[in-house]
């Protein structure tokens, strides 16, 4: 018999299986506008996450005050609130890339004004807070029709691996955004830090200028209450979607520290802006490293189990988190274990909502959605910061750790349906390396 020889490199079935842990980039080597929408997006929010930390920072350092930080998220949920149905309704009406082209260039207005105000001597915080406002009102139209327009540019084989991408872009940008800010609040100053910010719009907007139209399917409806209404039903409908949003909900109103972090680390950790930048990155880093590997995670069955068990971990790493303010190093370690788990949780619940909502309510569906995921920590950061000025932040941190894992039980007792679900064979994705089928047709750039 003859000698085959050896295998080439990058074959065999020990390179597959260790291929099969690592994330799946195929919709980024064969869908070209989702690679396009995934390069744009992933420097954009490197300075999102710069202004994410400066903003926060700057109230602080102006007030000294944990309530003014309170304030500000208030400031930043109420538009979120009252405007993220909108922004469903819109992205299910009218062609989705348009609609980001045109939130982009406005929110570039927005972080152009932060310039301008911290380039005064003493600059007026409620012209700070109301840019805050736009910002956030912006950012919820912008992210139903992001979201809304994933499932357009891949096909269903390659949705959880596309899902978990994001996640990719938006962790290594938690972590490099964080480590500039503390650099540039360290060096110079907000003003560095709102310009950088300013610049990365740029790559976003030429990156969605190269997209081809992404319109409505079918007969779009225009923006109305009806149409927010017909979402809304559609949610209240369907109990597997709302058991995603009740254990998110409970993990993020309970277990969000991240409004207390410039409090923590200038007061608690006495570690100033660079170890501010450092918490601010940390969960990010492990959610990058939980990413990386999430090969395993994109072809999970259970999902419900593995939705479950990821927010288990995020509460109890958050606890940890709290009692750890004796030493730095191990309090990031904690962080890190928590934004790795709440990335696996991220991955698997959106895969849930992406598969579970017909395109035509594709939007209002994920504008609930976007809702709750940003809602959530908004309202943990209200609570985090009202209960910080009474008892301080670490036991502030400590018991919403522990009243996130008393909530999962809750929501596992109301929604037993999220723990048995496995994920429909239609969407299964396939192994990594295997045969997928061919994009989505999408019509021609006009």
């Amino acid at each position: 018999m003859t000698d085959p020889g050896p295998e080439p490199p990058g074959s065999g079935p020990l390179f597959a299986r260790v291929r099969g842990l690592v994330v799946d980039v195929e919709p980024l080597r064969l869908d070209l506008d989702f690679r396009r929408l995934w390069i744009g997006q992933s420097v954009n929010r490197i300075g999102s996450q710069i202004t994410r930390v400066a903003l926060p920072y700057q109230v602080y350092v102006l007030t000294d005050s944990t309530l003014a930080l309170a304030a500000l998220v208030f400031v930043q949920l109420v538009p979120i609130l009252l405007f993220s149905l909108g922004g469903g309704a819109i992205a299910d009406a009218f062609d989705r890339r348009r609609i980001l082209i045109a939130v982009q260039v406005s929110l570039v207005a927005s972080t152009v004004g932060l310039v301008l105000v911290s380039l005064q001597p003493d600059p007026v915080i409620p012209l700070l807070f109301a840019l805050a406002f736009v910002a956030a009102g912006l950012s919820s139209v912008d992210q139903p029709a992001r979201v809304a327009a994933i499932t357009r540019l891949v096909p269903a084989a390659r949705l959880r691996p596309a899902l978990a991408l994001m996640q990719l872009s938006g962790n290594a940008a938690s972590i490099v955004g964080p480590a500039i800010a503390g650099v540039l609040l360290g060096t110079v100053g907000v003003v560095g830090a709102y310009a950088t910010d300013v610049a990365t719009f740029a790559v976003s907007v030429a990156m969605l200028l190269r997209m081809r139209p992404i319109p409505p399917t079918g007969t779009p409806q225009p923006p109305s209450l009806e149409s927010i209404r017909e979402g809304l039903r559609f949610v209240r409908s369907r109990r597997l979607i709302l058991s995603t949003f009740a254990i998110d909900l409970n993990a993020m109103f309970f277990g969000s520290p991240l409004t207390l972090f410039p409090v923590l680390a200038l007061d608690v950790f006495e570690v100033g802006p660079v170890g501010l930048g450092l918490l601010s990155a940390a969960p990010a880093a492990g959610a990058l490293l939980a990413t990386v590997f999430s090969g395993g995670i994109t072809r999970m069955r259970r999902v419900g189990r593995g939705i479950v068990l990821a927010v288990v971990a995020w509460g109890a790493a958050i606890l940890l988190f709290g009692l750890s303010a004796f030493a730095f190093p191990l309090a990031l370690v904690f962080l890190a274990i928590a934004g790795g788990a709440d990335v696996i949780s991220a991955v698997l619940r959106n895969s849930v909502v992406q598969t579970a909502a017909p395109d035509e309510l594709r939007g209002r569906v994920a504008a609930i959605h976007v809702l709750v995921v940003t809602g959530g920590p908004r309202l943990g950061d209200i609570e985090a910061a009202l209960v910080a000025s009474v008892v301080g932040a670490q036991l502030s941190v400590i018991s919403g750790g522990l009243l996130c894992l008393v909530g999962v039980l809750v929501v596992m007792r109301r929604f037993p349906e999220l723990d048995a679900h496995l994920a429909p064979d239609d969407v299964d994705v396939a192994p990594a390396g295997a045969d997928s089928p061919p994009a989505a047709e999408i019509p021609p750039a006009a």
